[in-house]
């Protein structure tokens, strides 16, 4: 979800990746900070994300995320094997209500 929201805001700081996910949820999903960092370390860790020191809208300091090239590439085998356990999960339904 963080590389796909990447992939589509551009660079954001954790607060702006958090609200976005929150808003798409419709409120569904609420990303507690102290789960937030600590992934998005670990994808700044291995390399699917790039993070910089700016400066927000509000004047504040913060980190900005930015998806990487091998980001990207992963993001694109994630949403592949998403689209194939959908269709597995359809067609287990389907016979389901035969």
């Amino acid at each position: 979800m963080v590389l796909q929201t990447l992939a589509t805001l551009g660079p954001s700081h954790g607060y702006a990746i958090a609200t976005r996910l929150e808003q798409l949820s419709r409120g569904s999903l609420q990303l507690n900070m102290g789960t937030l960092y600590p992934g998005l370390t670990r994808l700044e860790q291995r390399g699917l994300i790039q993070a910089k020191w700016g400066v927000t809208d509000n004047n504040r300091r913060a980190r900005f995320y930015a998806i990487s090239r091998a980001g990207r590439r992963q993001l694109a085998a994630e949403k592949s094997d998403w689209t194939r356990m959908v269709a597995i999960i359809d067609s287990v339904l389907m016979r389901d209500t035969s």
